[in-house]
């Protein structure tokens, strides 16, 4: 149990649901219809669930491919997650900063609600991290799949909220939620390094010690 709401944290500080209402809103800020702006919404969410997926499935056969260990994926993931951690932190909002990229015209579904306001970088990373083969059974990464799509349906819930979820904590209440997931983010990935950089290590010296292996 312990385990899956670690998991969620991650998913949910990554996804950042809270984040993308004020992005939602003005996406569809033009739309006379709701119709119209729940199709959006349902729209962004599939195709956001879609590329994480992705990433899921494929993400550690590519690395393989490239012959990446993912001892070093995790390093480097757990660093592209801690420079995501810090704009998010000390940046411009994710708010703020993707409600510019839809006033510079890019009104659509795709960019940028479900790319990369939902399946942003850091989801991407943190879909290939949390269902690592090497370290997590089956099962176990399909409980991870399960949480995933669990902070989607959430998005999709709160992005149908969103009128009245505004009107109680404005988009500069959002821009805090953000930066304090951000701090949670950046825990997260020190954490992720650390373990990374101890895995890469103890791999190493037990090829070294090893007469066979070392040779």
């Amino acid at each position: 149990m312990e385990d899956w709401f670690k998991q969620f944290v991650i998913l949910w500080s990554v996804i950042d649901p809270i984040g993308t209402i004020p992005v939602f809103l003005a996406a569809t800020a033009s739309f006379t219809q709701p119709a119209l702006a729940r199709k959006v919404a349902l729209k962004a969410v599939l195709i956001a669930a879609a590329v994480l997926l992705f990433f899921v499935v494929a993400g550690e056969y590519l690395l393989d491919e490239m012959g990446i260990p993912l001892e070093a994926f995790q390093i480097a993931g757990g660093l592209v997650l801690f420079l995501f951690a810090l704009t998010m932190i000390f940046g411009e909002s994710k708010p703020d900063e993707e409600m510019g990229m839809i006033e510079k015209g890019l009104h659509s579904a795709v960019y940028p609600l479900a790319i990369p306001s939902i399946a942003s970088p850091g989801a991407m990373m943190a879909a290939v991290l949390l269902t690592d083969n090497n370290r997590f059974s089956v099962m176990h990464q399909a409980i991870t799949t399960g949480v995933m799509l669990s902070v989607l349906l959430i998005t999709f819930i709160l992005m149908l909220l969103a009128t009245h979820i505004q009107k109680i904590i404005g988009v500069a209440g959002a821009s805090v939620i953000s930066r304090v997931m951000g701090l949670i983010l950046a825990a997260v990935a020190v954490n992720s390094v650390l373990t990374g950089v101890e895995l890469y290590f103890g791999l190493e010296t037990a090829v070294s010690s090893n007469p066979v292996l070392g040779s």
